[in-house]
């Protein structure tokens, strides 16, 4: 019997924009996992989204599953069969469960050991019948946020309104709520109508003539190529940003760009306010010239053809007017304060009720600022400026303009600190101090911007796992690993010698001071450095580092990030050499029976009793030495791998668990020496090294 398609189609009321790529992926994926588990084989899935639809389309599936072939595997023989050579239980049992008897039993040898078996063959049943299955796959799709509608108790993204459910031009039978499956499907919501579809592998083209895009790709295509058909006829530049052409193009089912104006006046505003106005809370599209500068018009995308669109774009203007004239409001009214206002509105800001105002985590964030500004010997101008943007560096969270337009806090901090008369250091930091925002944001670029964003987000971790509330699964509501991974990153671009223990110590105690802390220092640091532990194996992995070459370089403790990513890569590197095997086998060695000590002590050369000891003390001393100046991560390796010849001639004449107290001591204490300087490089125990 011939292949047909299979055609799923869930009717819906309008979907949120941003729901709509992952819900679509999500059914796409689940088909093709039952398709999967059912054994039914198929040719290609397509998946299809609109606001009012999510949509697949498999093509050649089989019209019955495959049949399976299988031998499975029982009871031993001696749990088979009983001493009079009848069959058991256990052997009865087993052929039940598979649908044998036992008369189907035969016995294979695996390991020295006969077990019973039976060759089972199950035929496959007809696709058809099994396709009433795909409602629980309708109704398994996870969302964010999920509704009821009527007296249903089924809750899910908006209600359903029809379902197309089709296998070749037969209708598949389910229901979902009060809704049946059908043939009939809805075009555009005031273009198209009610259709049929008697064919599955018609539906994209069905949908076009009732004014649906259902590819995404191909209406986000039209939106992109009709942008640029508005660039060569205006001679403009239009940016696009992803991210709103993503959500743009799922709120529309048949895009249709056009543009419209607004008064140049307000160009007199920052570009960022006139930007935020239009993407944030419009959708527009801003319009700029070929040089870059922010033009009076903007681009938007219609959900529907070109009728009537002069007066389209004329209620688009209306709508931004209005945003724009509230901005200039707020803009100008914000200019008649000054800085000590907004200021002293912070001290009666809760950020957090256990954690206290917003002007005390500026003063915790400014106190951890100077500290970390002396220990890296920051100039003074840039001392004073670090100390100035830390002191201001929340106040613009109560302007006019931050209250109503939060996307801009950061980005009006610099623009008001600027027009205040605070130095360009200072007016920079305040807005970096934020960055990165997100995975695709760069770094802070000055030293005071950068200095302080690691100041403001360590404050912020540390200050929430001080009252216990530590990210948990997918739990992680103030972005606490988005803010690690950034402070990660700046100390990565950044030629800083901070220990990050110190950076760790230096938080808690701040928070200690002012009675923050719910559970010890100890224990709070220790969760922290956990914590910076787990995102710093998450960078690693991206850099294709091998796991247990990071496990060795986080065994310890996290000192200074820079050499710590450049011991992993020095690692990464070295691990395919073919000495490699050898030279972490002879360092391992040392951290092995390092570890059987339970006291350091000093080193007496006259107990050694052979000339391999005196050796391997020197060759160490030589290390060491040689490591008391900066050296690359590279050169500390290799220095470590320089005593592997005595470290195995050591070894091979010399037995340090002897019963001289003293020997033995002295003999661990060397140990002990040249463990310390192996575990700053890496905990070479954790490296699995391959023959």
């Amino acid at each position: 019997m011939a292949a047909k398609d299979i055609l799923l189609e869930i009717g819906l009321e309008e979907l949120p924009a941003r729901f709509v790529t992952d819900s679509m992926n999500q059914l796409s994926d689940k088909i093709k996992d039952w398709l999967q588990s059912k054994k039914i084989s198929y040719h290609d899935v397509q998946a299809y989204s609109t606001p009012r639809r999510l949509a697949v389309l498999v093509s050649d599936v089989a019209h019955t599953q495959e049949d399976v072939h299988e031998e499975a595997k029982g009871p031993a023989r001696k749990i088979a069969l009983n001493e009079n050579g009848e069959w058991t239980k256990a052997a009865m049992g087993f052929t039940r469960g598979q649908g044998m008897t036992v008369e189907d039993i035969y016995f294979k040898e695996i390991n020295g050991v006969e077990y019973a078996h039976v060759n089972k063959f199950i035929q496959g049943k007809k696709t058809v019948d099994l396709l009433p299955e795909l409602r629980d796959i309708v109704t398994s799709i996870h969302f964010p946020k999920n509704m009821r509608w009527a007296n249903y108790d089924m809750r899910y993204i908006r209600p359903i309104k029809w379902i197309t459910a089709l296998y070749g031009q037969e209708i598949i039978p389910f229901s979902i709520t009060d809704v049946h499956t059908s043939n009939d499907s809805l075009g555009h919501r005031f273009l198209g109508g009610k259709f049929q579809i008697t064919n599955p592998g018609d539906y994209e083209e069905l949908l076009i003539k009732q004014y649906v895009i259902a590819d995404p790709t191909k209406r986000k295509t039209m939106i992109l190529d009709q942008l640029k058909q508005l660039e060569e006829q205006n001679n403009w530049t239009i940016p696009v940003d992803e991210d709103l052409l993503e959500e743009v193009n799922n709120l529309v089912e048949y895009p249709t760009a056009l543009y419209g104006g607004f008064e140049e006046e307000f160009l007199e505003l920052p570009e960022e306010v006139l930007i935020t106005s239009m993407k944030e809370h419009q959708r527009y599209f801003p319009v700029k010239s070929k040089d870059g500068k922010l033009l009076p018009h903007f681009v938007t995308v219609r959900n529907g053809g070109s009728d009537y669109l002069e007066n389209v774009a004329k209620g688009n203007e209306k709508v931004l007017r209005a945003r724009l004239s509230d901005a200039d409001f707020f803009y100008r009214e914000d200019q008649k304060l000054e800085i000590d206002h907004f200021l002293n509105k912070l001290q009666s800001i809760v950020y957090h009720e256990e954690i206290g105002t917003l002007a005390q985590k500026v003063e915790r964030v400014r106190n951890l600022t100077n500290i970390l500004t002396e220990k890296l010997s920051f100039s003074n101008d840039d001392k004073q400026a670090a100390d100035r943007a830390a002191q201001i560096c929340k106040f613009d969270l109560v302007t006019n303009m931050v209250y109503e337009f939060p996307e801009l806090q950061g980005f009006m901090g610099e623009k008001y600190a600027r027009q205040k008369g605070e130095s360009e250091a200072v007016a920079v930091a305040i807005n970096e101090h934020y960055m990165p925002r997100n995975a695709e944001d760069q770094t802070p670029t000055s030293e005071v911007g950068a200095i302080l964003a690691v100041a403001e987000k360590m404050d912020t971790i540390a200050s929430f796992f001080a009252i216990d509330m530590i990210p948990s699964g997918s739990q992680d509501p103030y972005a606490l690993r988005r803010q690690a991974t950034g402070i990660v990153q700046i100390l990565l671009h950044k030629d800083w010698n901070i220990y990050f223990e110190d950076l760790i110590h230096e938080s808690i105690s701040l928070l200690q001071a002012e009675g923050k802390l719910k559970q010890s220092v100890e224990h709070v640091t220790k969760e922290l450095v956990g914590f910076f532990k787990l995102r710093l194996k998450h960078l690693l992995q991206e850099k294709s580092i091998r796991y247990d070459l990071i496990d060795a370089v986080l065994g310890d403790d996290l000192g200074d990030i820079h050499g710590l990513f450049n011991r992993a890569e020095v690692l990464e590197a070295k691990k395919d050499e073919a000495d490699f095997k050898e030279n972490i086998e002879a360092l391992s060695r040392v951290l092995n029976i390092a570890s059987k000590a339970v006291a350091q002590g000093e080193i007496n050369e006259s107990l050694f009793e052979n000339d391999h000891e005196q050796r391997l003390y020197e060759r160490y001393g030589s290390v060491k030495q040689q490591l008391s100046h900066p050296v690359s991560e590279e050169t500390y390796y290799e220095l470590l791998v320089s005593m592997k010849l005595e470290i195995n001639q050591y070894f091979d004449h010399t037995m340090i668990m002897v019963d001289d107290e003293k020997v033995k001591q002295n003999r661990l204490n060397l140990m002990l020496l040249i463990a310390e300087l192996i575990k700053k490089f890496a905990n070479v125990n954790d490296i699995i090294t391959k023959s």
